[in-house]
This record gives C-alpha cells, structure tokens and sequence, in this order.
C-alpha cells in the first residue's frame, strides 16, 4: 500500500505510483495527479540520492461541477478528510463564470503543455501565495 510519499518499498522492491495506479482514497482527477507529480518528482530525487522521502501528497484533487449556462462550482478538497483546499480567495461554493472559464478555456491547455510535459505540479504554490501563505 502506497503512503502520502507515493512510494512503496519492500526488501527487494521499491516502486512509486500516481494517478489511479496508487491506492490513496482520493478522486482519480487530472488535479489529483498534477498535485501528486511534484511529490514524486522530489521523491524520486530524494531516492536516488539515496536520502529520506519528505515530500508528502495532502490529498488534494478538485471536480469542476457544471451548475448552469456557462457557470460552475469549483469544488476542491482533500480526498483524505474532506477538507477544503480553495485555491483562489474568494467563495468558490458560489456558482460563477470565472471558474467556467478556466474550465472550458484555460485547464486545457495548462493539462497538455503543462502536465503532461511535465512542468505544471498542480496549485499548490499559487493557493498559498492566493491566501498570504495560510492555505493547506
């Protein structure tokens, strides 16, 4: 079973896992494995450098719920104990256009030339500077 540092180790085996191959109890978003991506790119480093695993997945995964024409609620939280981890400082609960727009307009391309190149590791960094630091 895989820990918050993504990586399983046994006496002859030491594997790391994201996205929906790892068994942590979260939603299987795009969001989930954008924040677990800079876990396990510290990690893996850590590893093979031969030091101690520190960096640590908080759970963090977001579902953009369509509510009516062109507004949505942006739900995000921890799938580990249902905490809410906004990212943007403003009451994300109340449907609104901007988080369509990110939806529909500014997410795709953030998950192909971001993502999936390997260079965008979910919004953690941006929701701390959002909240003055005081963010999960």
């Amino acid at each position: 079973m895989l820990t918050s540092t993504l990586c399983n180790t046994t006496p002859t085996l030491t594997s790391f896992a994201i996205g929906d191959c790892n068994s942590c109890p979260t939603s299987k978003t795009a969001a989930k494995i954008a924040a677990e991506s800079g876990v396990l790119y510290k990690n893996m480093k850590l590893h093979m450098a031969g030091k101690d695993l520190t960096a640590k997945y908080d759970g963090y995964t977001s579902c953009p719920l369509p509510v009516g024409d062109k507004k949505l609620i942006l739900a995000e939280f921890s799938g580990y104990d249902g905490s809410i981890m906004e990212t943007f400082p403003f009451n994300q609960a109340k449907p609104m256009w901007f988080p369509y727009f990110l939806k529909k307009d500014f997410m795709p391309p953030l998950y192909w030339k971001g993502l999936i190149k390997g260079t965008w590791r979910g919004p953690g960094l941006f929701r701390k500077l959002a909240h003055f630091g005081m963010a999960k």
